[in-house]
């Protein structure tokens, strides 16, 4: 194969939210045009490819998510014609354009549930989706006690007296992946977009499609697991999460993609525990597999320690590399989550609009500077979520009135949803979205977005955009894509010490200053913030980076405030 083939194995792919990256036509909701007018930025940053969420026709119930036909595009996003400029573009900048696929539900309104609901009990159009009859003499009572992620039970019932399953929202009616004209039917639409151009997919809820029908289904009792993470005592037999035999349709998806030359990626977003996730990435499955684990460990130099040694021993066994990501849309922004207490409730610090316990601004910039510097000296791929180049916190304050996603609803108000990390980026230090679009956005920006814009960041070498930027150029000659890693801390140490490469990594994720190795090769090539001039000393909450060859660039480091 030729290496290029494999260009994932160490990619920078940046995530765009396409309702929050950029709006070409005054709506307030991001799109497709928009996107490729900006997409420059994406290059410049040094990113090698762009995963965008679903862009497809939708009722928009959960951002897309919901989809209703998968071949064509949402009108508030663009229209077919739109998606080919972008796909041209993208690769005329030299980005790789990944996509959302959407297999384990479709939309309420998505042609094949519709004719399900005007068919009768047992016909062949209900077949493809899970329904069944409800429990007691009138059927009255979900078939089980399945909750939905999104909160309240996994089932509604339809005028006829039966139920259907939907494990996230009730307009988000989970396919029977065990109905032939289902993988079919994915496979064909994997087809049209890979004739169309896309460089690969990442498959939303992979470890979800596979689930255990035969009758009778089994209740789950008080202590279910929802979705974060399973594994632990099931071992591929839980119900409907992380099952064996999903294994076998990602296989499918991989023989349809190795099909197209050259080769394109697969990626799945799968909450199965980390012991678990390494068989999505076995040679005739996915090349990828989302690294949550890293994702939800604590600022703490052990933990994370711990997470790096097992996701790297985990991608080797299967000849696979890891993935690491700090954030995406579905969490809160590490700007924020890594400033907060160890052990906080993340649902009643949203609820609480962010104040309790309060975030010190200056501390969070510090640390999500040093956590980036961490995540992009690991081996393997980097994701990026849209604007954490910019150093954007969660907006946790948003008023209710300004919510969107399902989870706040269907909760019934216990969570307060995923809206605080999907608030569109800034552009421009000025204008009623920050440059975002010529109307008012979506949701609404505070403020403090102004000084964070890519405006108020391009000229200065201190901002978090300069950090970033320096930091892919870097990590581009330093790296290589095996995973060899040598550490040179022990693995109860407060600081993380270690050499991939030509690149040697130190973080101090300690409340105390930590003693700076003493480099032969010179000073920092990188700093996640300035050093002092005389001293070897790290700062708390602070990363710097050594390069072991002859070329030495000069420092790079910013306030941090």
């Amino acid at each position: 194969m030729n290496p290029d083939d494999a260009w994932w194995r160490s990619a920078v792919i940046y995530q765009i939210y396409v309702r929050s990256f950029a709006d070409s036509d005054g709506d307030g909701i991001g799109d497709l045009p928009g996107i490729t007018a900006r997409l420059s930025h994406v290059a410049d940053l040094g990113a090698d490819a762009v995963w965008l969420t679903p862009f497809y026709r939708s009722p928009m119930r959960d951002g897309g998510y919901d989809v209703a036909d998968h071949r064509d595009i949402d009108p508030r996003f663009g229209t077919l014609a739109d998606a080919d400029e972008l796909l041209a573009r993208a690769h005329e900048l030299g980005l790789r354009v990944i996509i959302d696929i959407v297999p384990n539900h479709t939309s309420d309104q998505h042609t094949w549930f519709q004719q399900a609901l005007a068919s009768r009990p047992g016909s062949p159009a209900r077949a493809r989706y899970v329904f069944r009859d409800g429990r007691g003499e009138d059927g009255t009572r979900p078939p089980t006690d399945w909750q939905s992620v999104f909160g309240g039970p996994a089932w509604t019932r339809v005028p006829d007296g039966q139920w259907y399953l939907h494990l996230f929202d009730a307009t988000q009616p989970d396919l029977d992946w065990n109905h032939p004209e289902v993988v079919a039917e994915f496979h064909d639409v994997l087809r049209f977009w890979l004739d169309r151009g896309v460089d690969g997919f990442r498959f939303d809820v992979a470890h979800g499609m596979a689930k255990d029908l035969a009758e009778p289904l089994r209740d789950l009792g008080p202590d279910q697991v929802h979705h974060r993470i399973v594994g632990d005592g099931w071992h591929g037999k839980h119900p409907f999460w992380d099952r064996d035999e999903v294994h076998d349709l990602l296989r499918g998806f991989r023989a349809v993609t190795d099909a197209y030359e050259p080769p394109r990626v697969t990626v799945a977003e799968s909450w199965a525990a980390l012991d678990r996730r390494g068989q999505y990435v076995r040679p005739d499955e996915l090349h990828q597999a989302f690294n949550f684990d890293f994702l939800g460990a604590d600022w703490h130099g052990a933990t994370l320690r711990a997470t790096i040694d097992r996701s790297l021993t985990l991608a080797v066994e299967v000849g696979a590399t890891p993935t690491w990501v700090l954030s995406n849309h579905d969490v809160v922004r590490h700007a924020s989550r890594l400033a907060l207490p160890s052990g906080t409730d993340i649902e009643a610090w949203l609820r609480s609009g962010g104040t309790e316990p309060c975030v010190p601004p200056a501390l969070a910039a510090r640390r999500a500077r040093a956590a980036a510097l961490l995540l992009l000296a690991l081996p393997g791929a980097a994701y990026l979520y849209q604007g954490e180049e910019l150093g954007l916190p969660e907006v946790a304050d948003l008023p209710d009135e300004a919510l969107r996603d399902p989870v706040r609803h269907r909760s019934a108000g216990a969570r307060k949803g995923r809206d605080g990390c999907r608030v569109p980026i800034p552009w421009e230090r000025t204008g009623p979205s920050y440059g975002f679009g010529p109307a008012a956005p979506w949701l609404p920006q505070p403020a403090t977005f102004a000084a964070l814009s890519v405006e108020a960041q391009q000229a200065d070498p201190t901002s978090s955009l300069a950090l970033y930027r320096e930091a892919i150029t870097q990590r581009r000659t330093l790296l290589t894509a095996d995973t060899d890693i040598t550490w040179h801390s022990a693995e109860a140490d407060p600081v993380l010490d270690f050499t991939v490469g030509s690149l040697r990594c130190v973080t101090n994720p300690s409340p105390e200053p930590a003693l700076l190795p003493d480099i032969p090769s010179g000073p920092p090539s990188l700093t996640s913030l300035p050093l002092p001039a005389t001293a070897r000393l790290l700062p708390p909450d602070a990363t710097v980076w050594y390069r072991l060859d002859s070329a030495q660039p000069s420092q790079v480091g910013g306030s941090g405030s």
